[in-house]
């Protein structure tokens, strides 16, 4: 079974990154560089999320890189439980099962993920859209929560330096009976703490190689 992914969308999401599309989206939060912004979802009563800003230390080839690497995901994002790759139905699809603190539940997501490099105009840019999936070799654990409706996109280019420029569009419905504070606090601060995260994870990747490699 092929991805559920047209070229359309790979295409809608490196544009973001010329021409951010927020019109009738709120600015949430600014910092480290990195815009934030949100759009209420009326079906859901949650904000779906765009991220604009430069990764200042990490080129963007690399940051695909890590961003790709669930193994190494494993090692520097503190919130997983199990991520790992799994061939359902034909395709393979991804699970993750992420920490949430007590008393809540954890949840997990069951999604498919496409990467593509795009050279619009003699530029490079990289692309990875990724979607829940109900594949049927991924049954539901008790006490964990499944994610149903997740999306994201991400868009990086060289930021003409030695960073990284970058779009993302993110949504997703934890489900449970979580206050809403607590959602909004969560993507005000975790936001930034990936990002953080995520460009300490590029500094360190080439020794996470190298070692691997022993």
């Amino acid at each position: 079974m092929s991805l559920q992914f047209s070229d359309e969308q790979f295409q809608e999401a490196w544009k973001e990154l010329d021409d951010p599309q927020v019109e009738g989206w709120e600015l949430f939060t600014e910092t480290m560089g990195v815009k934030i912004y949100r759009q209420h979802n009326k079906e859901t009563g949650l904000y779906e999320y765009k991220v604009f800003g430069v990764l200042p230390s990490c080129g963007p080839e690399l940051c695909t890189e890590v961003y790709m690497d669930l193994a190494y995901r494993k090692k520097w994002d503190g919130y997983v439980k199990e991520l790992y790759e799994k061939d359902c139905d034909g395709q393979t699809a991804i699970y993750w099962e992420v920490k949430y603190p007590f008393p809540l539940s954890n949840r997990d997501y069951v999604y498919v993920r496409e990467r593509r490099e795009l050279e619009p105009d003699g530029r490079k840019i990289w692309v990875v859209l990724a979607q829940s999936s109900s594949v049927s070799q991924c049954p539901e654990k008790s006490g964990v929560l499944r994610v149903q409706d997740y999306k994201q996109c991400v868009a990086m280019e060289s930021d003409k330096a030695s960073g990284t420029k970058m779009f993302m569009n993110y949504f997703d419905n934890p489900g449970g009976m979580i206050p809403t504070w607590l959602i909004n606090w969560a993507a005000k601060t975790g936001v930034p703490g990936f990002i953080a995260d995520l460009q300490k994870a590029c500094k360190n990747y080439p020794e996470y190689c190298r070692t691997c490699q022993k």
